[in-house]
């Protein structure tokens, strides 16, 4: 096998099952489609501009051997992709909870716990700020948990119980792909700009740098889903 394909072909699969299921008569996701471009682009830009930066300042960066070579400045297709695939795949799982368990939301202890875990990110952030990786994903993570409630109003629609319970969900095959990513390895990291803490192969910060992901997707989702109904 070619293994410039590696980094497309995890995408590929780890889409497939979701796409697939987006069909299933109860959740029906395929009818929510409509609902999704807008949500997914702005996060998508921003982890773009994200990461063509960090690449350029050896935060990380990619194996040449497991991508295809085509590059969007210095960030391979691939990666552009995976912006729009994960979020997909979270999304997908997102109303499958929403769907199953109505019954989660609007509960006051997810709002203390999501309040609690943006201070202590926060906080950390501040402290290792020095390490770009980190201060920059705590940092990042903890300013959009207060803009979900500084902004209330806008985020109205966003439920914390419903997402934390989702994202722990999530976090099966989110870890899952970024462990093939990580120890393959498609995906190299400068361990002077992490705390190089991991799980297994993958470093703490990717479970915040994924978080942050689905947290914007989800409500800007919500929003957009809202103002459609």
């Amino acid at each position: 096998m070619n293994t410039h394909y590696t980094y497309f072909l995890i995408l590929l699969l780890s889409v497939a099952g979701p796409l697939a299921l987006s069909f299933d008569k109860k959740v029906a996701f395929y009818k929510k489609w409509k609902y999704l471009f807008i949500p997914m682009l702005i996060p998508a830009l921003f982890y773009i501009i994200w990461d063509i930066y960090f690449v350029s300042e050896n935060v990380w960066h990619f194996n040449e051997a497991y991508i295809t070579g085509i590059k969007l400045i210095n960030l391979p297709v691939e990666e552009v992709l995976f912006f729009f695939v994960v979020p997909y795949c979270c999304l997908f799982i997102y109303e499958c909870i929403r769907c199953y368990f109505p019954n989660l939301k609007n509960k006051q202890s997810g709002n203390t716990v999501l309040q609690g875990l943006g201070l202590i990110l926060l906080i950390t952030g501040i402290i290792f700020y020095k390490k770009y990786y980190t201060g920059w994903t705590f940092v990042f993570t903890a300013l959009f948990i207060a803009a979900i409630y500084i902004f209330r109003n806008f985020f109205r629609s966003f439920d914390a119980t419903s997402f934390l319970v989702s994202y722990v969900i999530i976090l099966i095959p989110f870890l899952i792909v970024n462990g093939f990513l990580t120890s393959i390895p498609v995906v190299i990291y400068n361990n002077n700009e992490n705390l190089n803490v991991r799980i297994l192969t993958i470093p703490f910060e990717d479970v915040f740098y994924g978080m942050l992901l689905v947290l914007m997707n989800i409500t800007l989702y919500e929003r957009n889903n809202k103002l459609n109904r």
